[in-house]
């Protein structure tokens, strides 16, 4: 599949692009970690997609397939899909475990938004 990357794609990230894309981002990352596996991680794509889209310009989302970077994974100490770890200035704010709908998620990323 081809497809062209907008300012509102979950881009997928490496130990390569891990440090510059999330550590040193000027707006906060979500970072999902996820699995192809994970039924969960395929219900919370979409949610995860609107929520890009409709907060691009005060959160960034991206992805790390924890089967292809493990290393990031166990970095973090993520033991379980869906997880979702909120990154500011370089630094886990806040980690949310399983799939949510997306109004309670958006509440969670706004109280841990706001208490920064």
């Amino acid at each position: 599949m081809i497809r062209t990357e907008t300012a509102t794609d979950i881009t997928d990230v490496t130990e390569e692009t891990f440090d510059t894309e999330v550590l040193g981002a000027a707006l906060p990352v979500l970072v999902e970690f996820t699995a192809d596996w994970c039924g969960p991680c395929r219900q919370l794509a979409p949610v995860l997609r609107e929520i890009a889209h409709e907060e691009a310009d005060r959160l960034r989302i991206v992805q790390v397939d924890v089967d292809r970077r493990p290393s990031i994974a166990a970095r973090y100490g993520v033991l379980a899909m869906p997880t979702l770890m909120l990154f500011r200035a370089g630094e886990p704010v806040a980690s949310i475990g399983g799939a949510r709908p997306k109004r309670k998620l958006l509440q969670e990323l706004a109280d841990a938004l706001d208490r920064g």
